[in-house]
């Protein structure tokens, strides 16, 4: 009977510090701009996604599951620039980046520049899980997923019209645009994101993401490239980027967060802050991230005019967009 109480008393206590975030992508999100039924599209987008990652950390279950979950609902929505929600590269074609990462043994998934995969977030995690490798990319990670039996969609599937109009914008315009950025009223969308620490005291991140309407030449950015977008370490935290990706790589915004907690000692909240307040602004990065540390605490920071955000653990819950 003590082993049990003992048990037990140990369950509560470490759910007291289990807590999941995700995101859905930052950039101009202004309440302006927003009409009342969108704004309640993405607030119950964000919620479900939300409910569907935390059910599994309340139940016992790993990070690494309530993260996948969580962001497979957003691959599904067609509200984010992820999965289905993708947008178009310059050829007309959907092209996506995913990306996962294990705080308990570092392990990590990666791929990039993958075609009609419903869900780029759960191959990035059988490249972890079930390969030598952490990076595929194009052809190669897709014959990949296709042994691993991961399912996949017609192009048909993740062509939409609202996605269809941002690129014959950015075609006119000869230009690419973050998808958050893109000039068409109300229809802001983004990368998608989650991190969350389990009742064992595991860290897991991971991000995925349609990357820039009329991308050329293969373009990459920070979502699938461990350290820049995405990072998890026991010993620290766990990050999940979304923003402008060539600034977020070269200034590896993950992963220094992690470094300034690890090796200067600084909190959760005071590295955030550095990285994305002071270092991303000084070369005007911009965008935002969400991390959890290994204490169970939460910080959702951003430096643009919004981010599609939320978060929840035992004693609370928030779903955000604006400032």
């Amino acid at each position: 009977m003590v082993s049990v109480k003992t048990e037990t008393l140990s369950y509560f206590y470490n759910m007291n510090k289990a807590g999941i975030a995700i995101h859905g992508g930052a950039g101009t999100i202004l309440r302006s701009s927003m009409t009342a039924e969108k704004e309640q599209q993405y607030t119950a987008a964000l919620r479900e996604a939300l409910d569907a990652g935390y059910d599994i950390l309340k139940f016992g279950g790993s990070a690494i599951d309530a993260i996948e979950t969580a962001i497979k609902s957003m691959e599904d929505c067609p509200l984010f620039n992820a999965g289905k929600g993708s947008v178009y590269n310059n050829a007309g074609k959907h092209e996506m980046d995913a990306s996962i990462m294990c705080g308990k043994d570092i392990s990590a998934g990666a791929v990039s520049l993958i075609r009609n995969v419903k869900n780029p977030i759960s191959l990035a995690r059988a490249v972890m899980e079930k390969s030598e490798h952490v990076f595929l990319c194009g052809d190669g990670a897709e014959e990949f997923a296709r042994e691993m039996n991961l399912h996949f969609e017609p192009d048909s599937y993740f062509d939409t019209a609202f996605r269809a109009e941002q690129w014959m914008q950015a075609k006119k315009a000869d230009a690419t645009f973050l998808d958050h950025n893109v000039p068409v009223s109300d229809k802001k969308f983004g990368t998608v994101g989650a991190v969350a620490l389990d009742i064992n005291g595991n860290l897991a991140a991971g991000t995925s993401t349609g990357g820039m309407t009329n991308k050329k030449y293969g373009r990459i950015g920070d979502s699938p490239i461990i350290g820049a977008g995405t990072y998890a370490n026991n010993k620290t935290c766990a990050i999940s980027c979304t923003g402008h990706g060539e600034l977020f790589i070269r200034s590896v915004v993950a992963y220094d967060i992690s470094c300034l907690m690890e090796y200067k000692g600084l909190s959760l909240a005071d590295a955030c802050h550095e990285v994305v307040m002071n270092k991303l602004m000084a070369i005007k990065g911009e965008g935002g991230l969400i991390a959890i540390d290994r204490n169970g605490n939460i910080e959702m920071p951003f430096n643009s005019d919004g981010m599609y955000r939320a978060m929840k653990n035992e004693n609370s819950e928030v779903i955000s967009i604006y400032k």
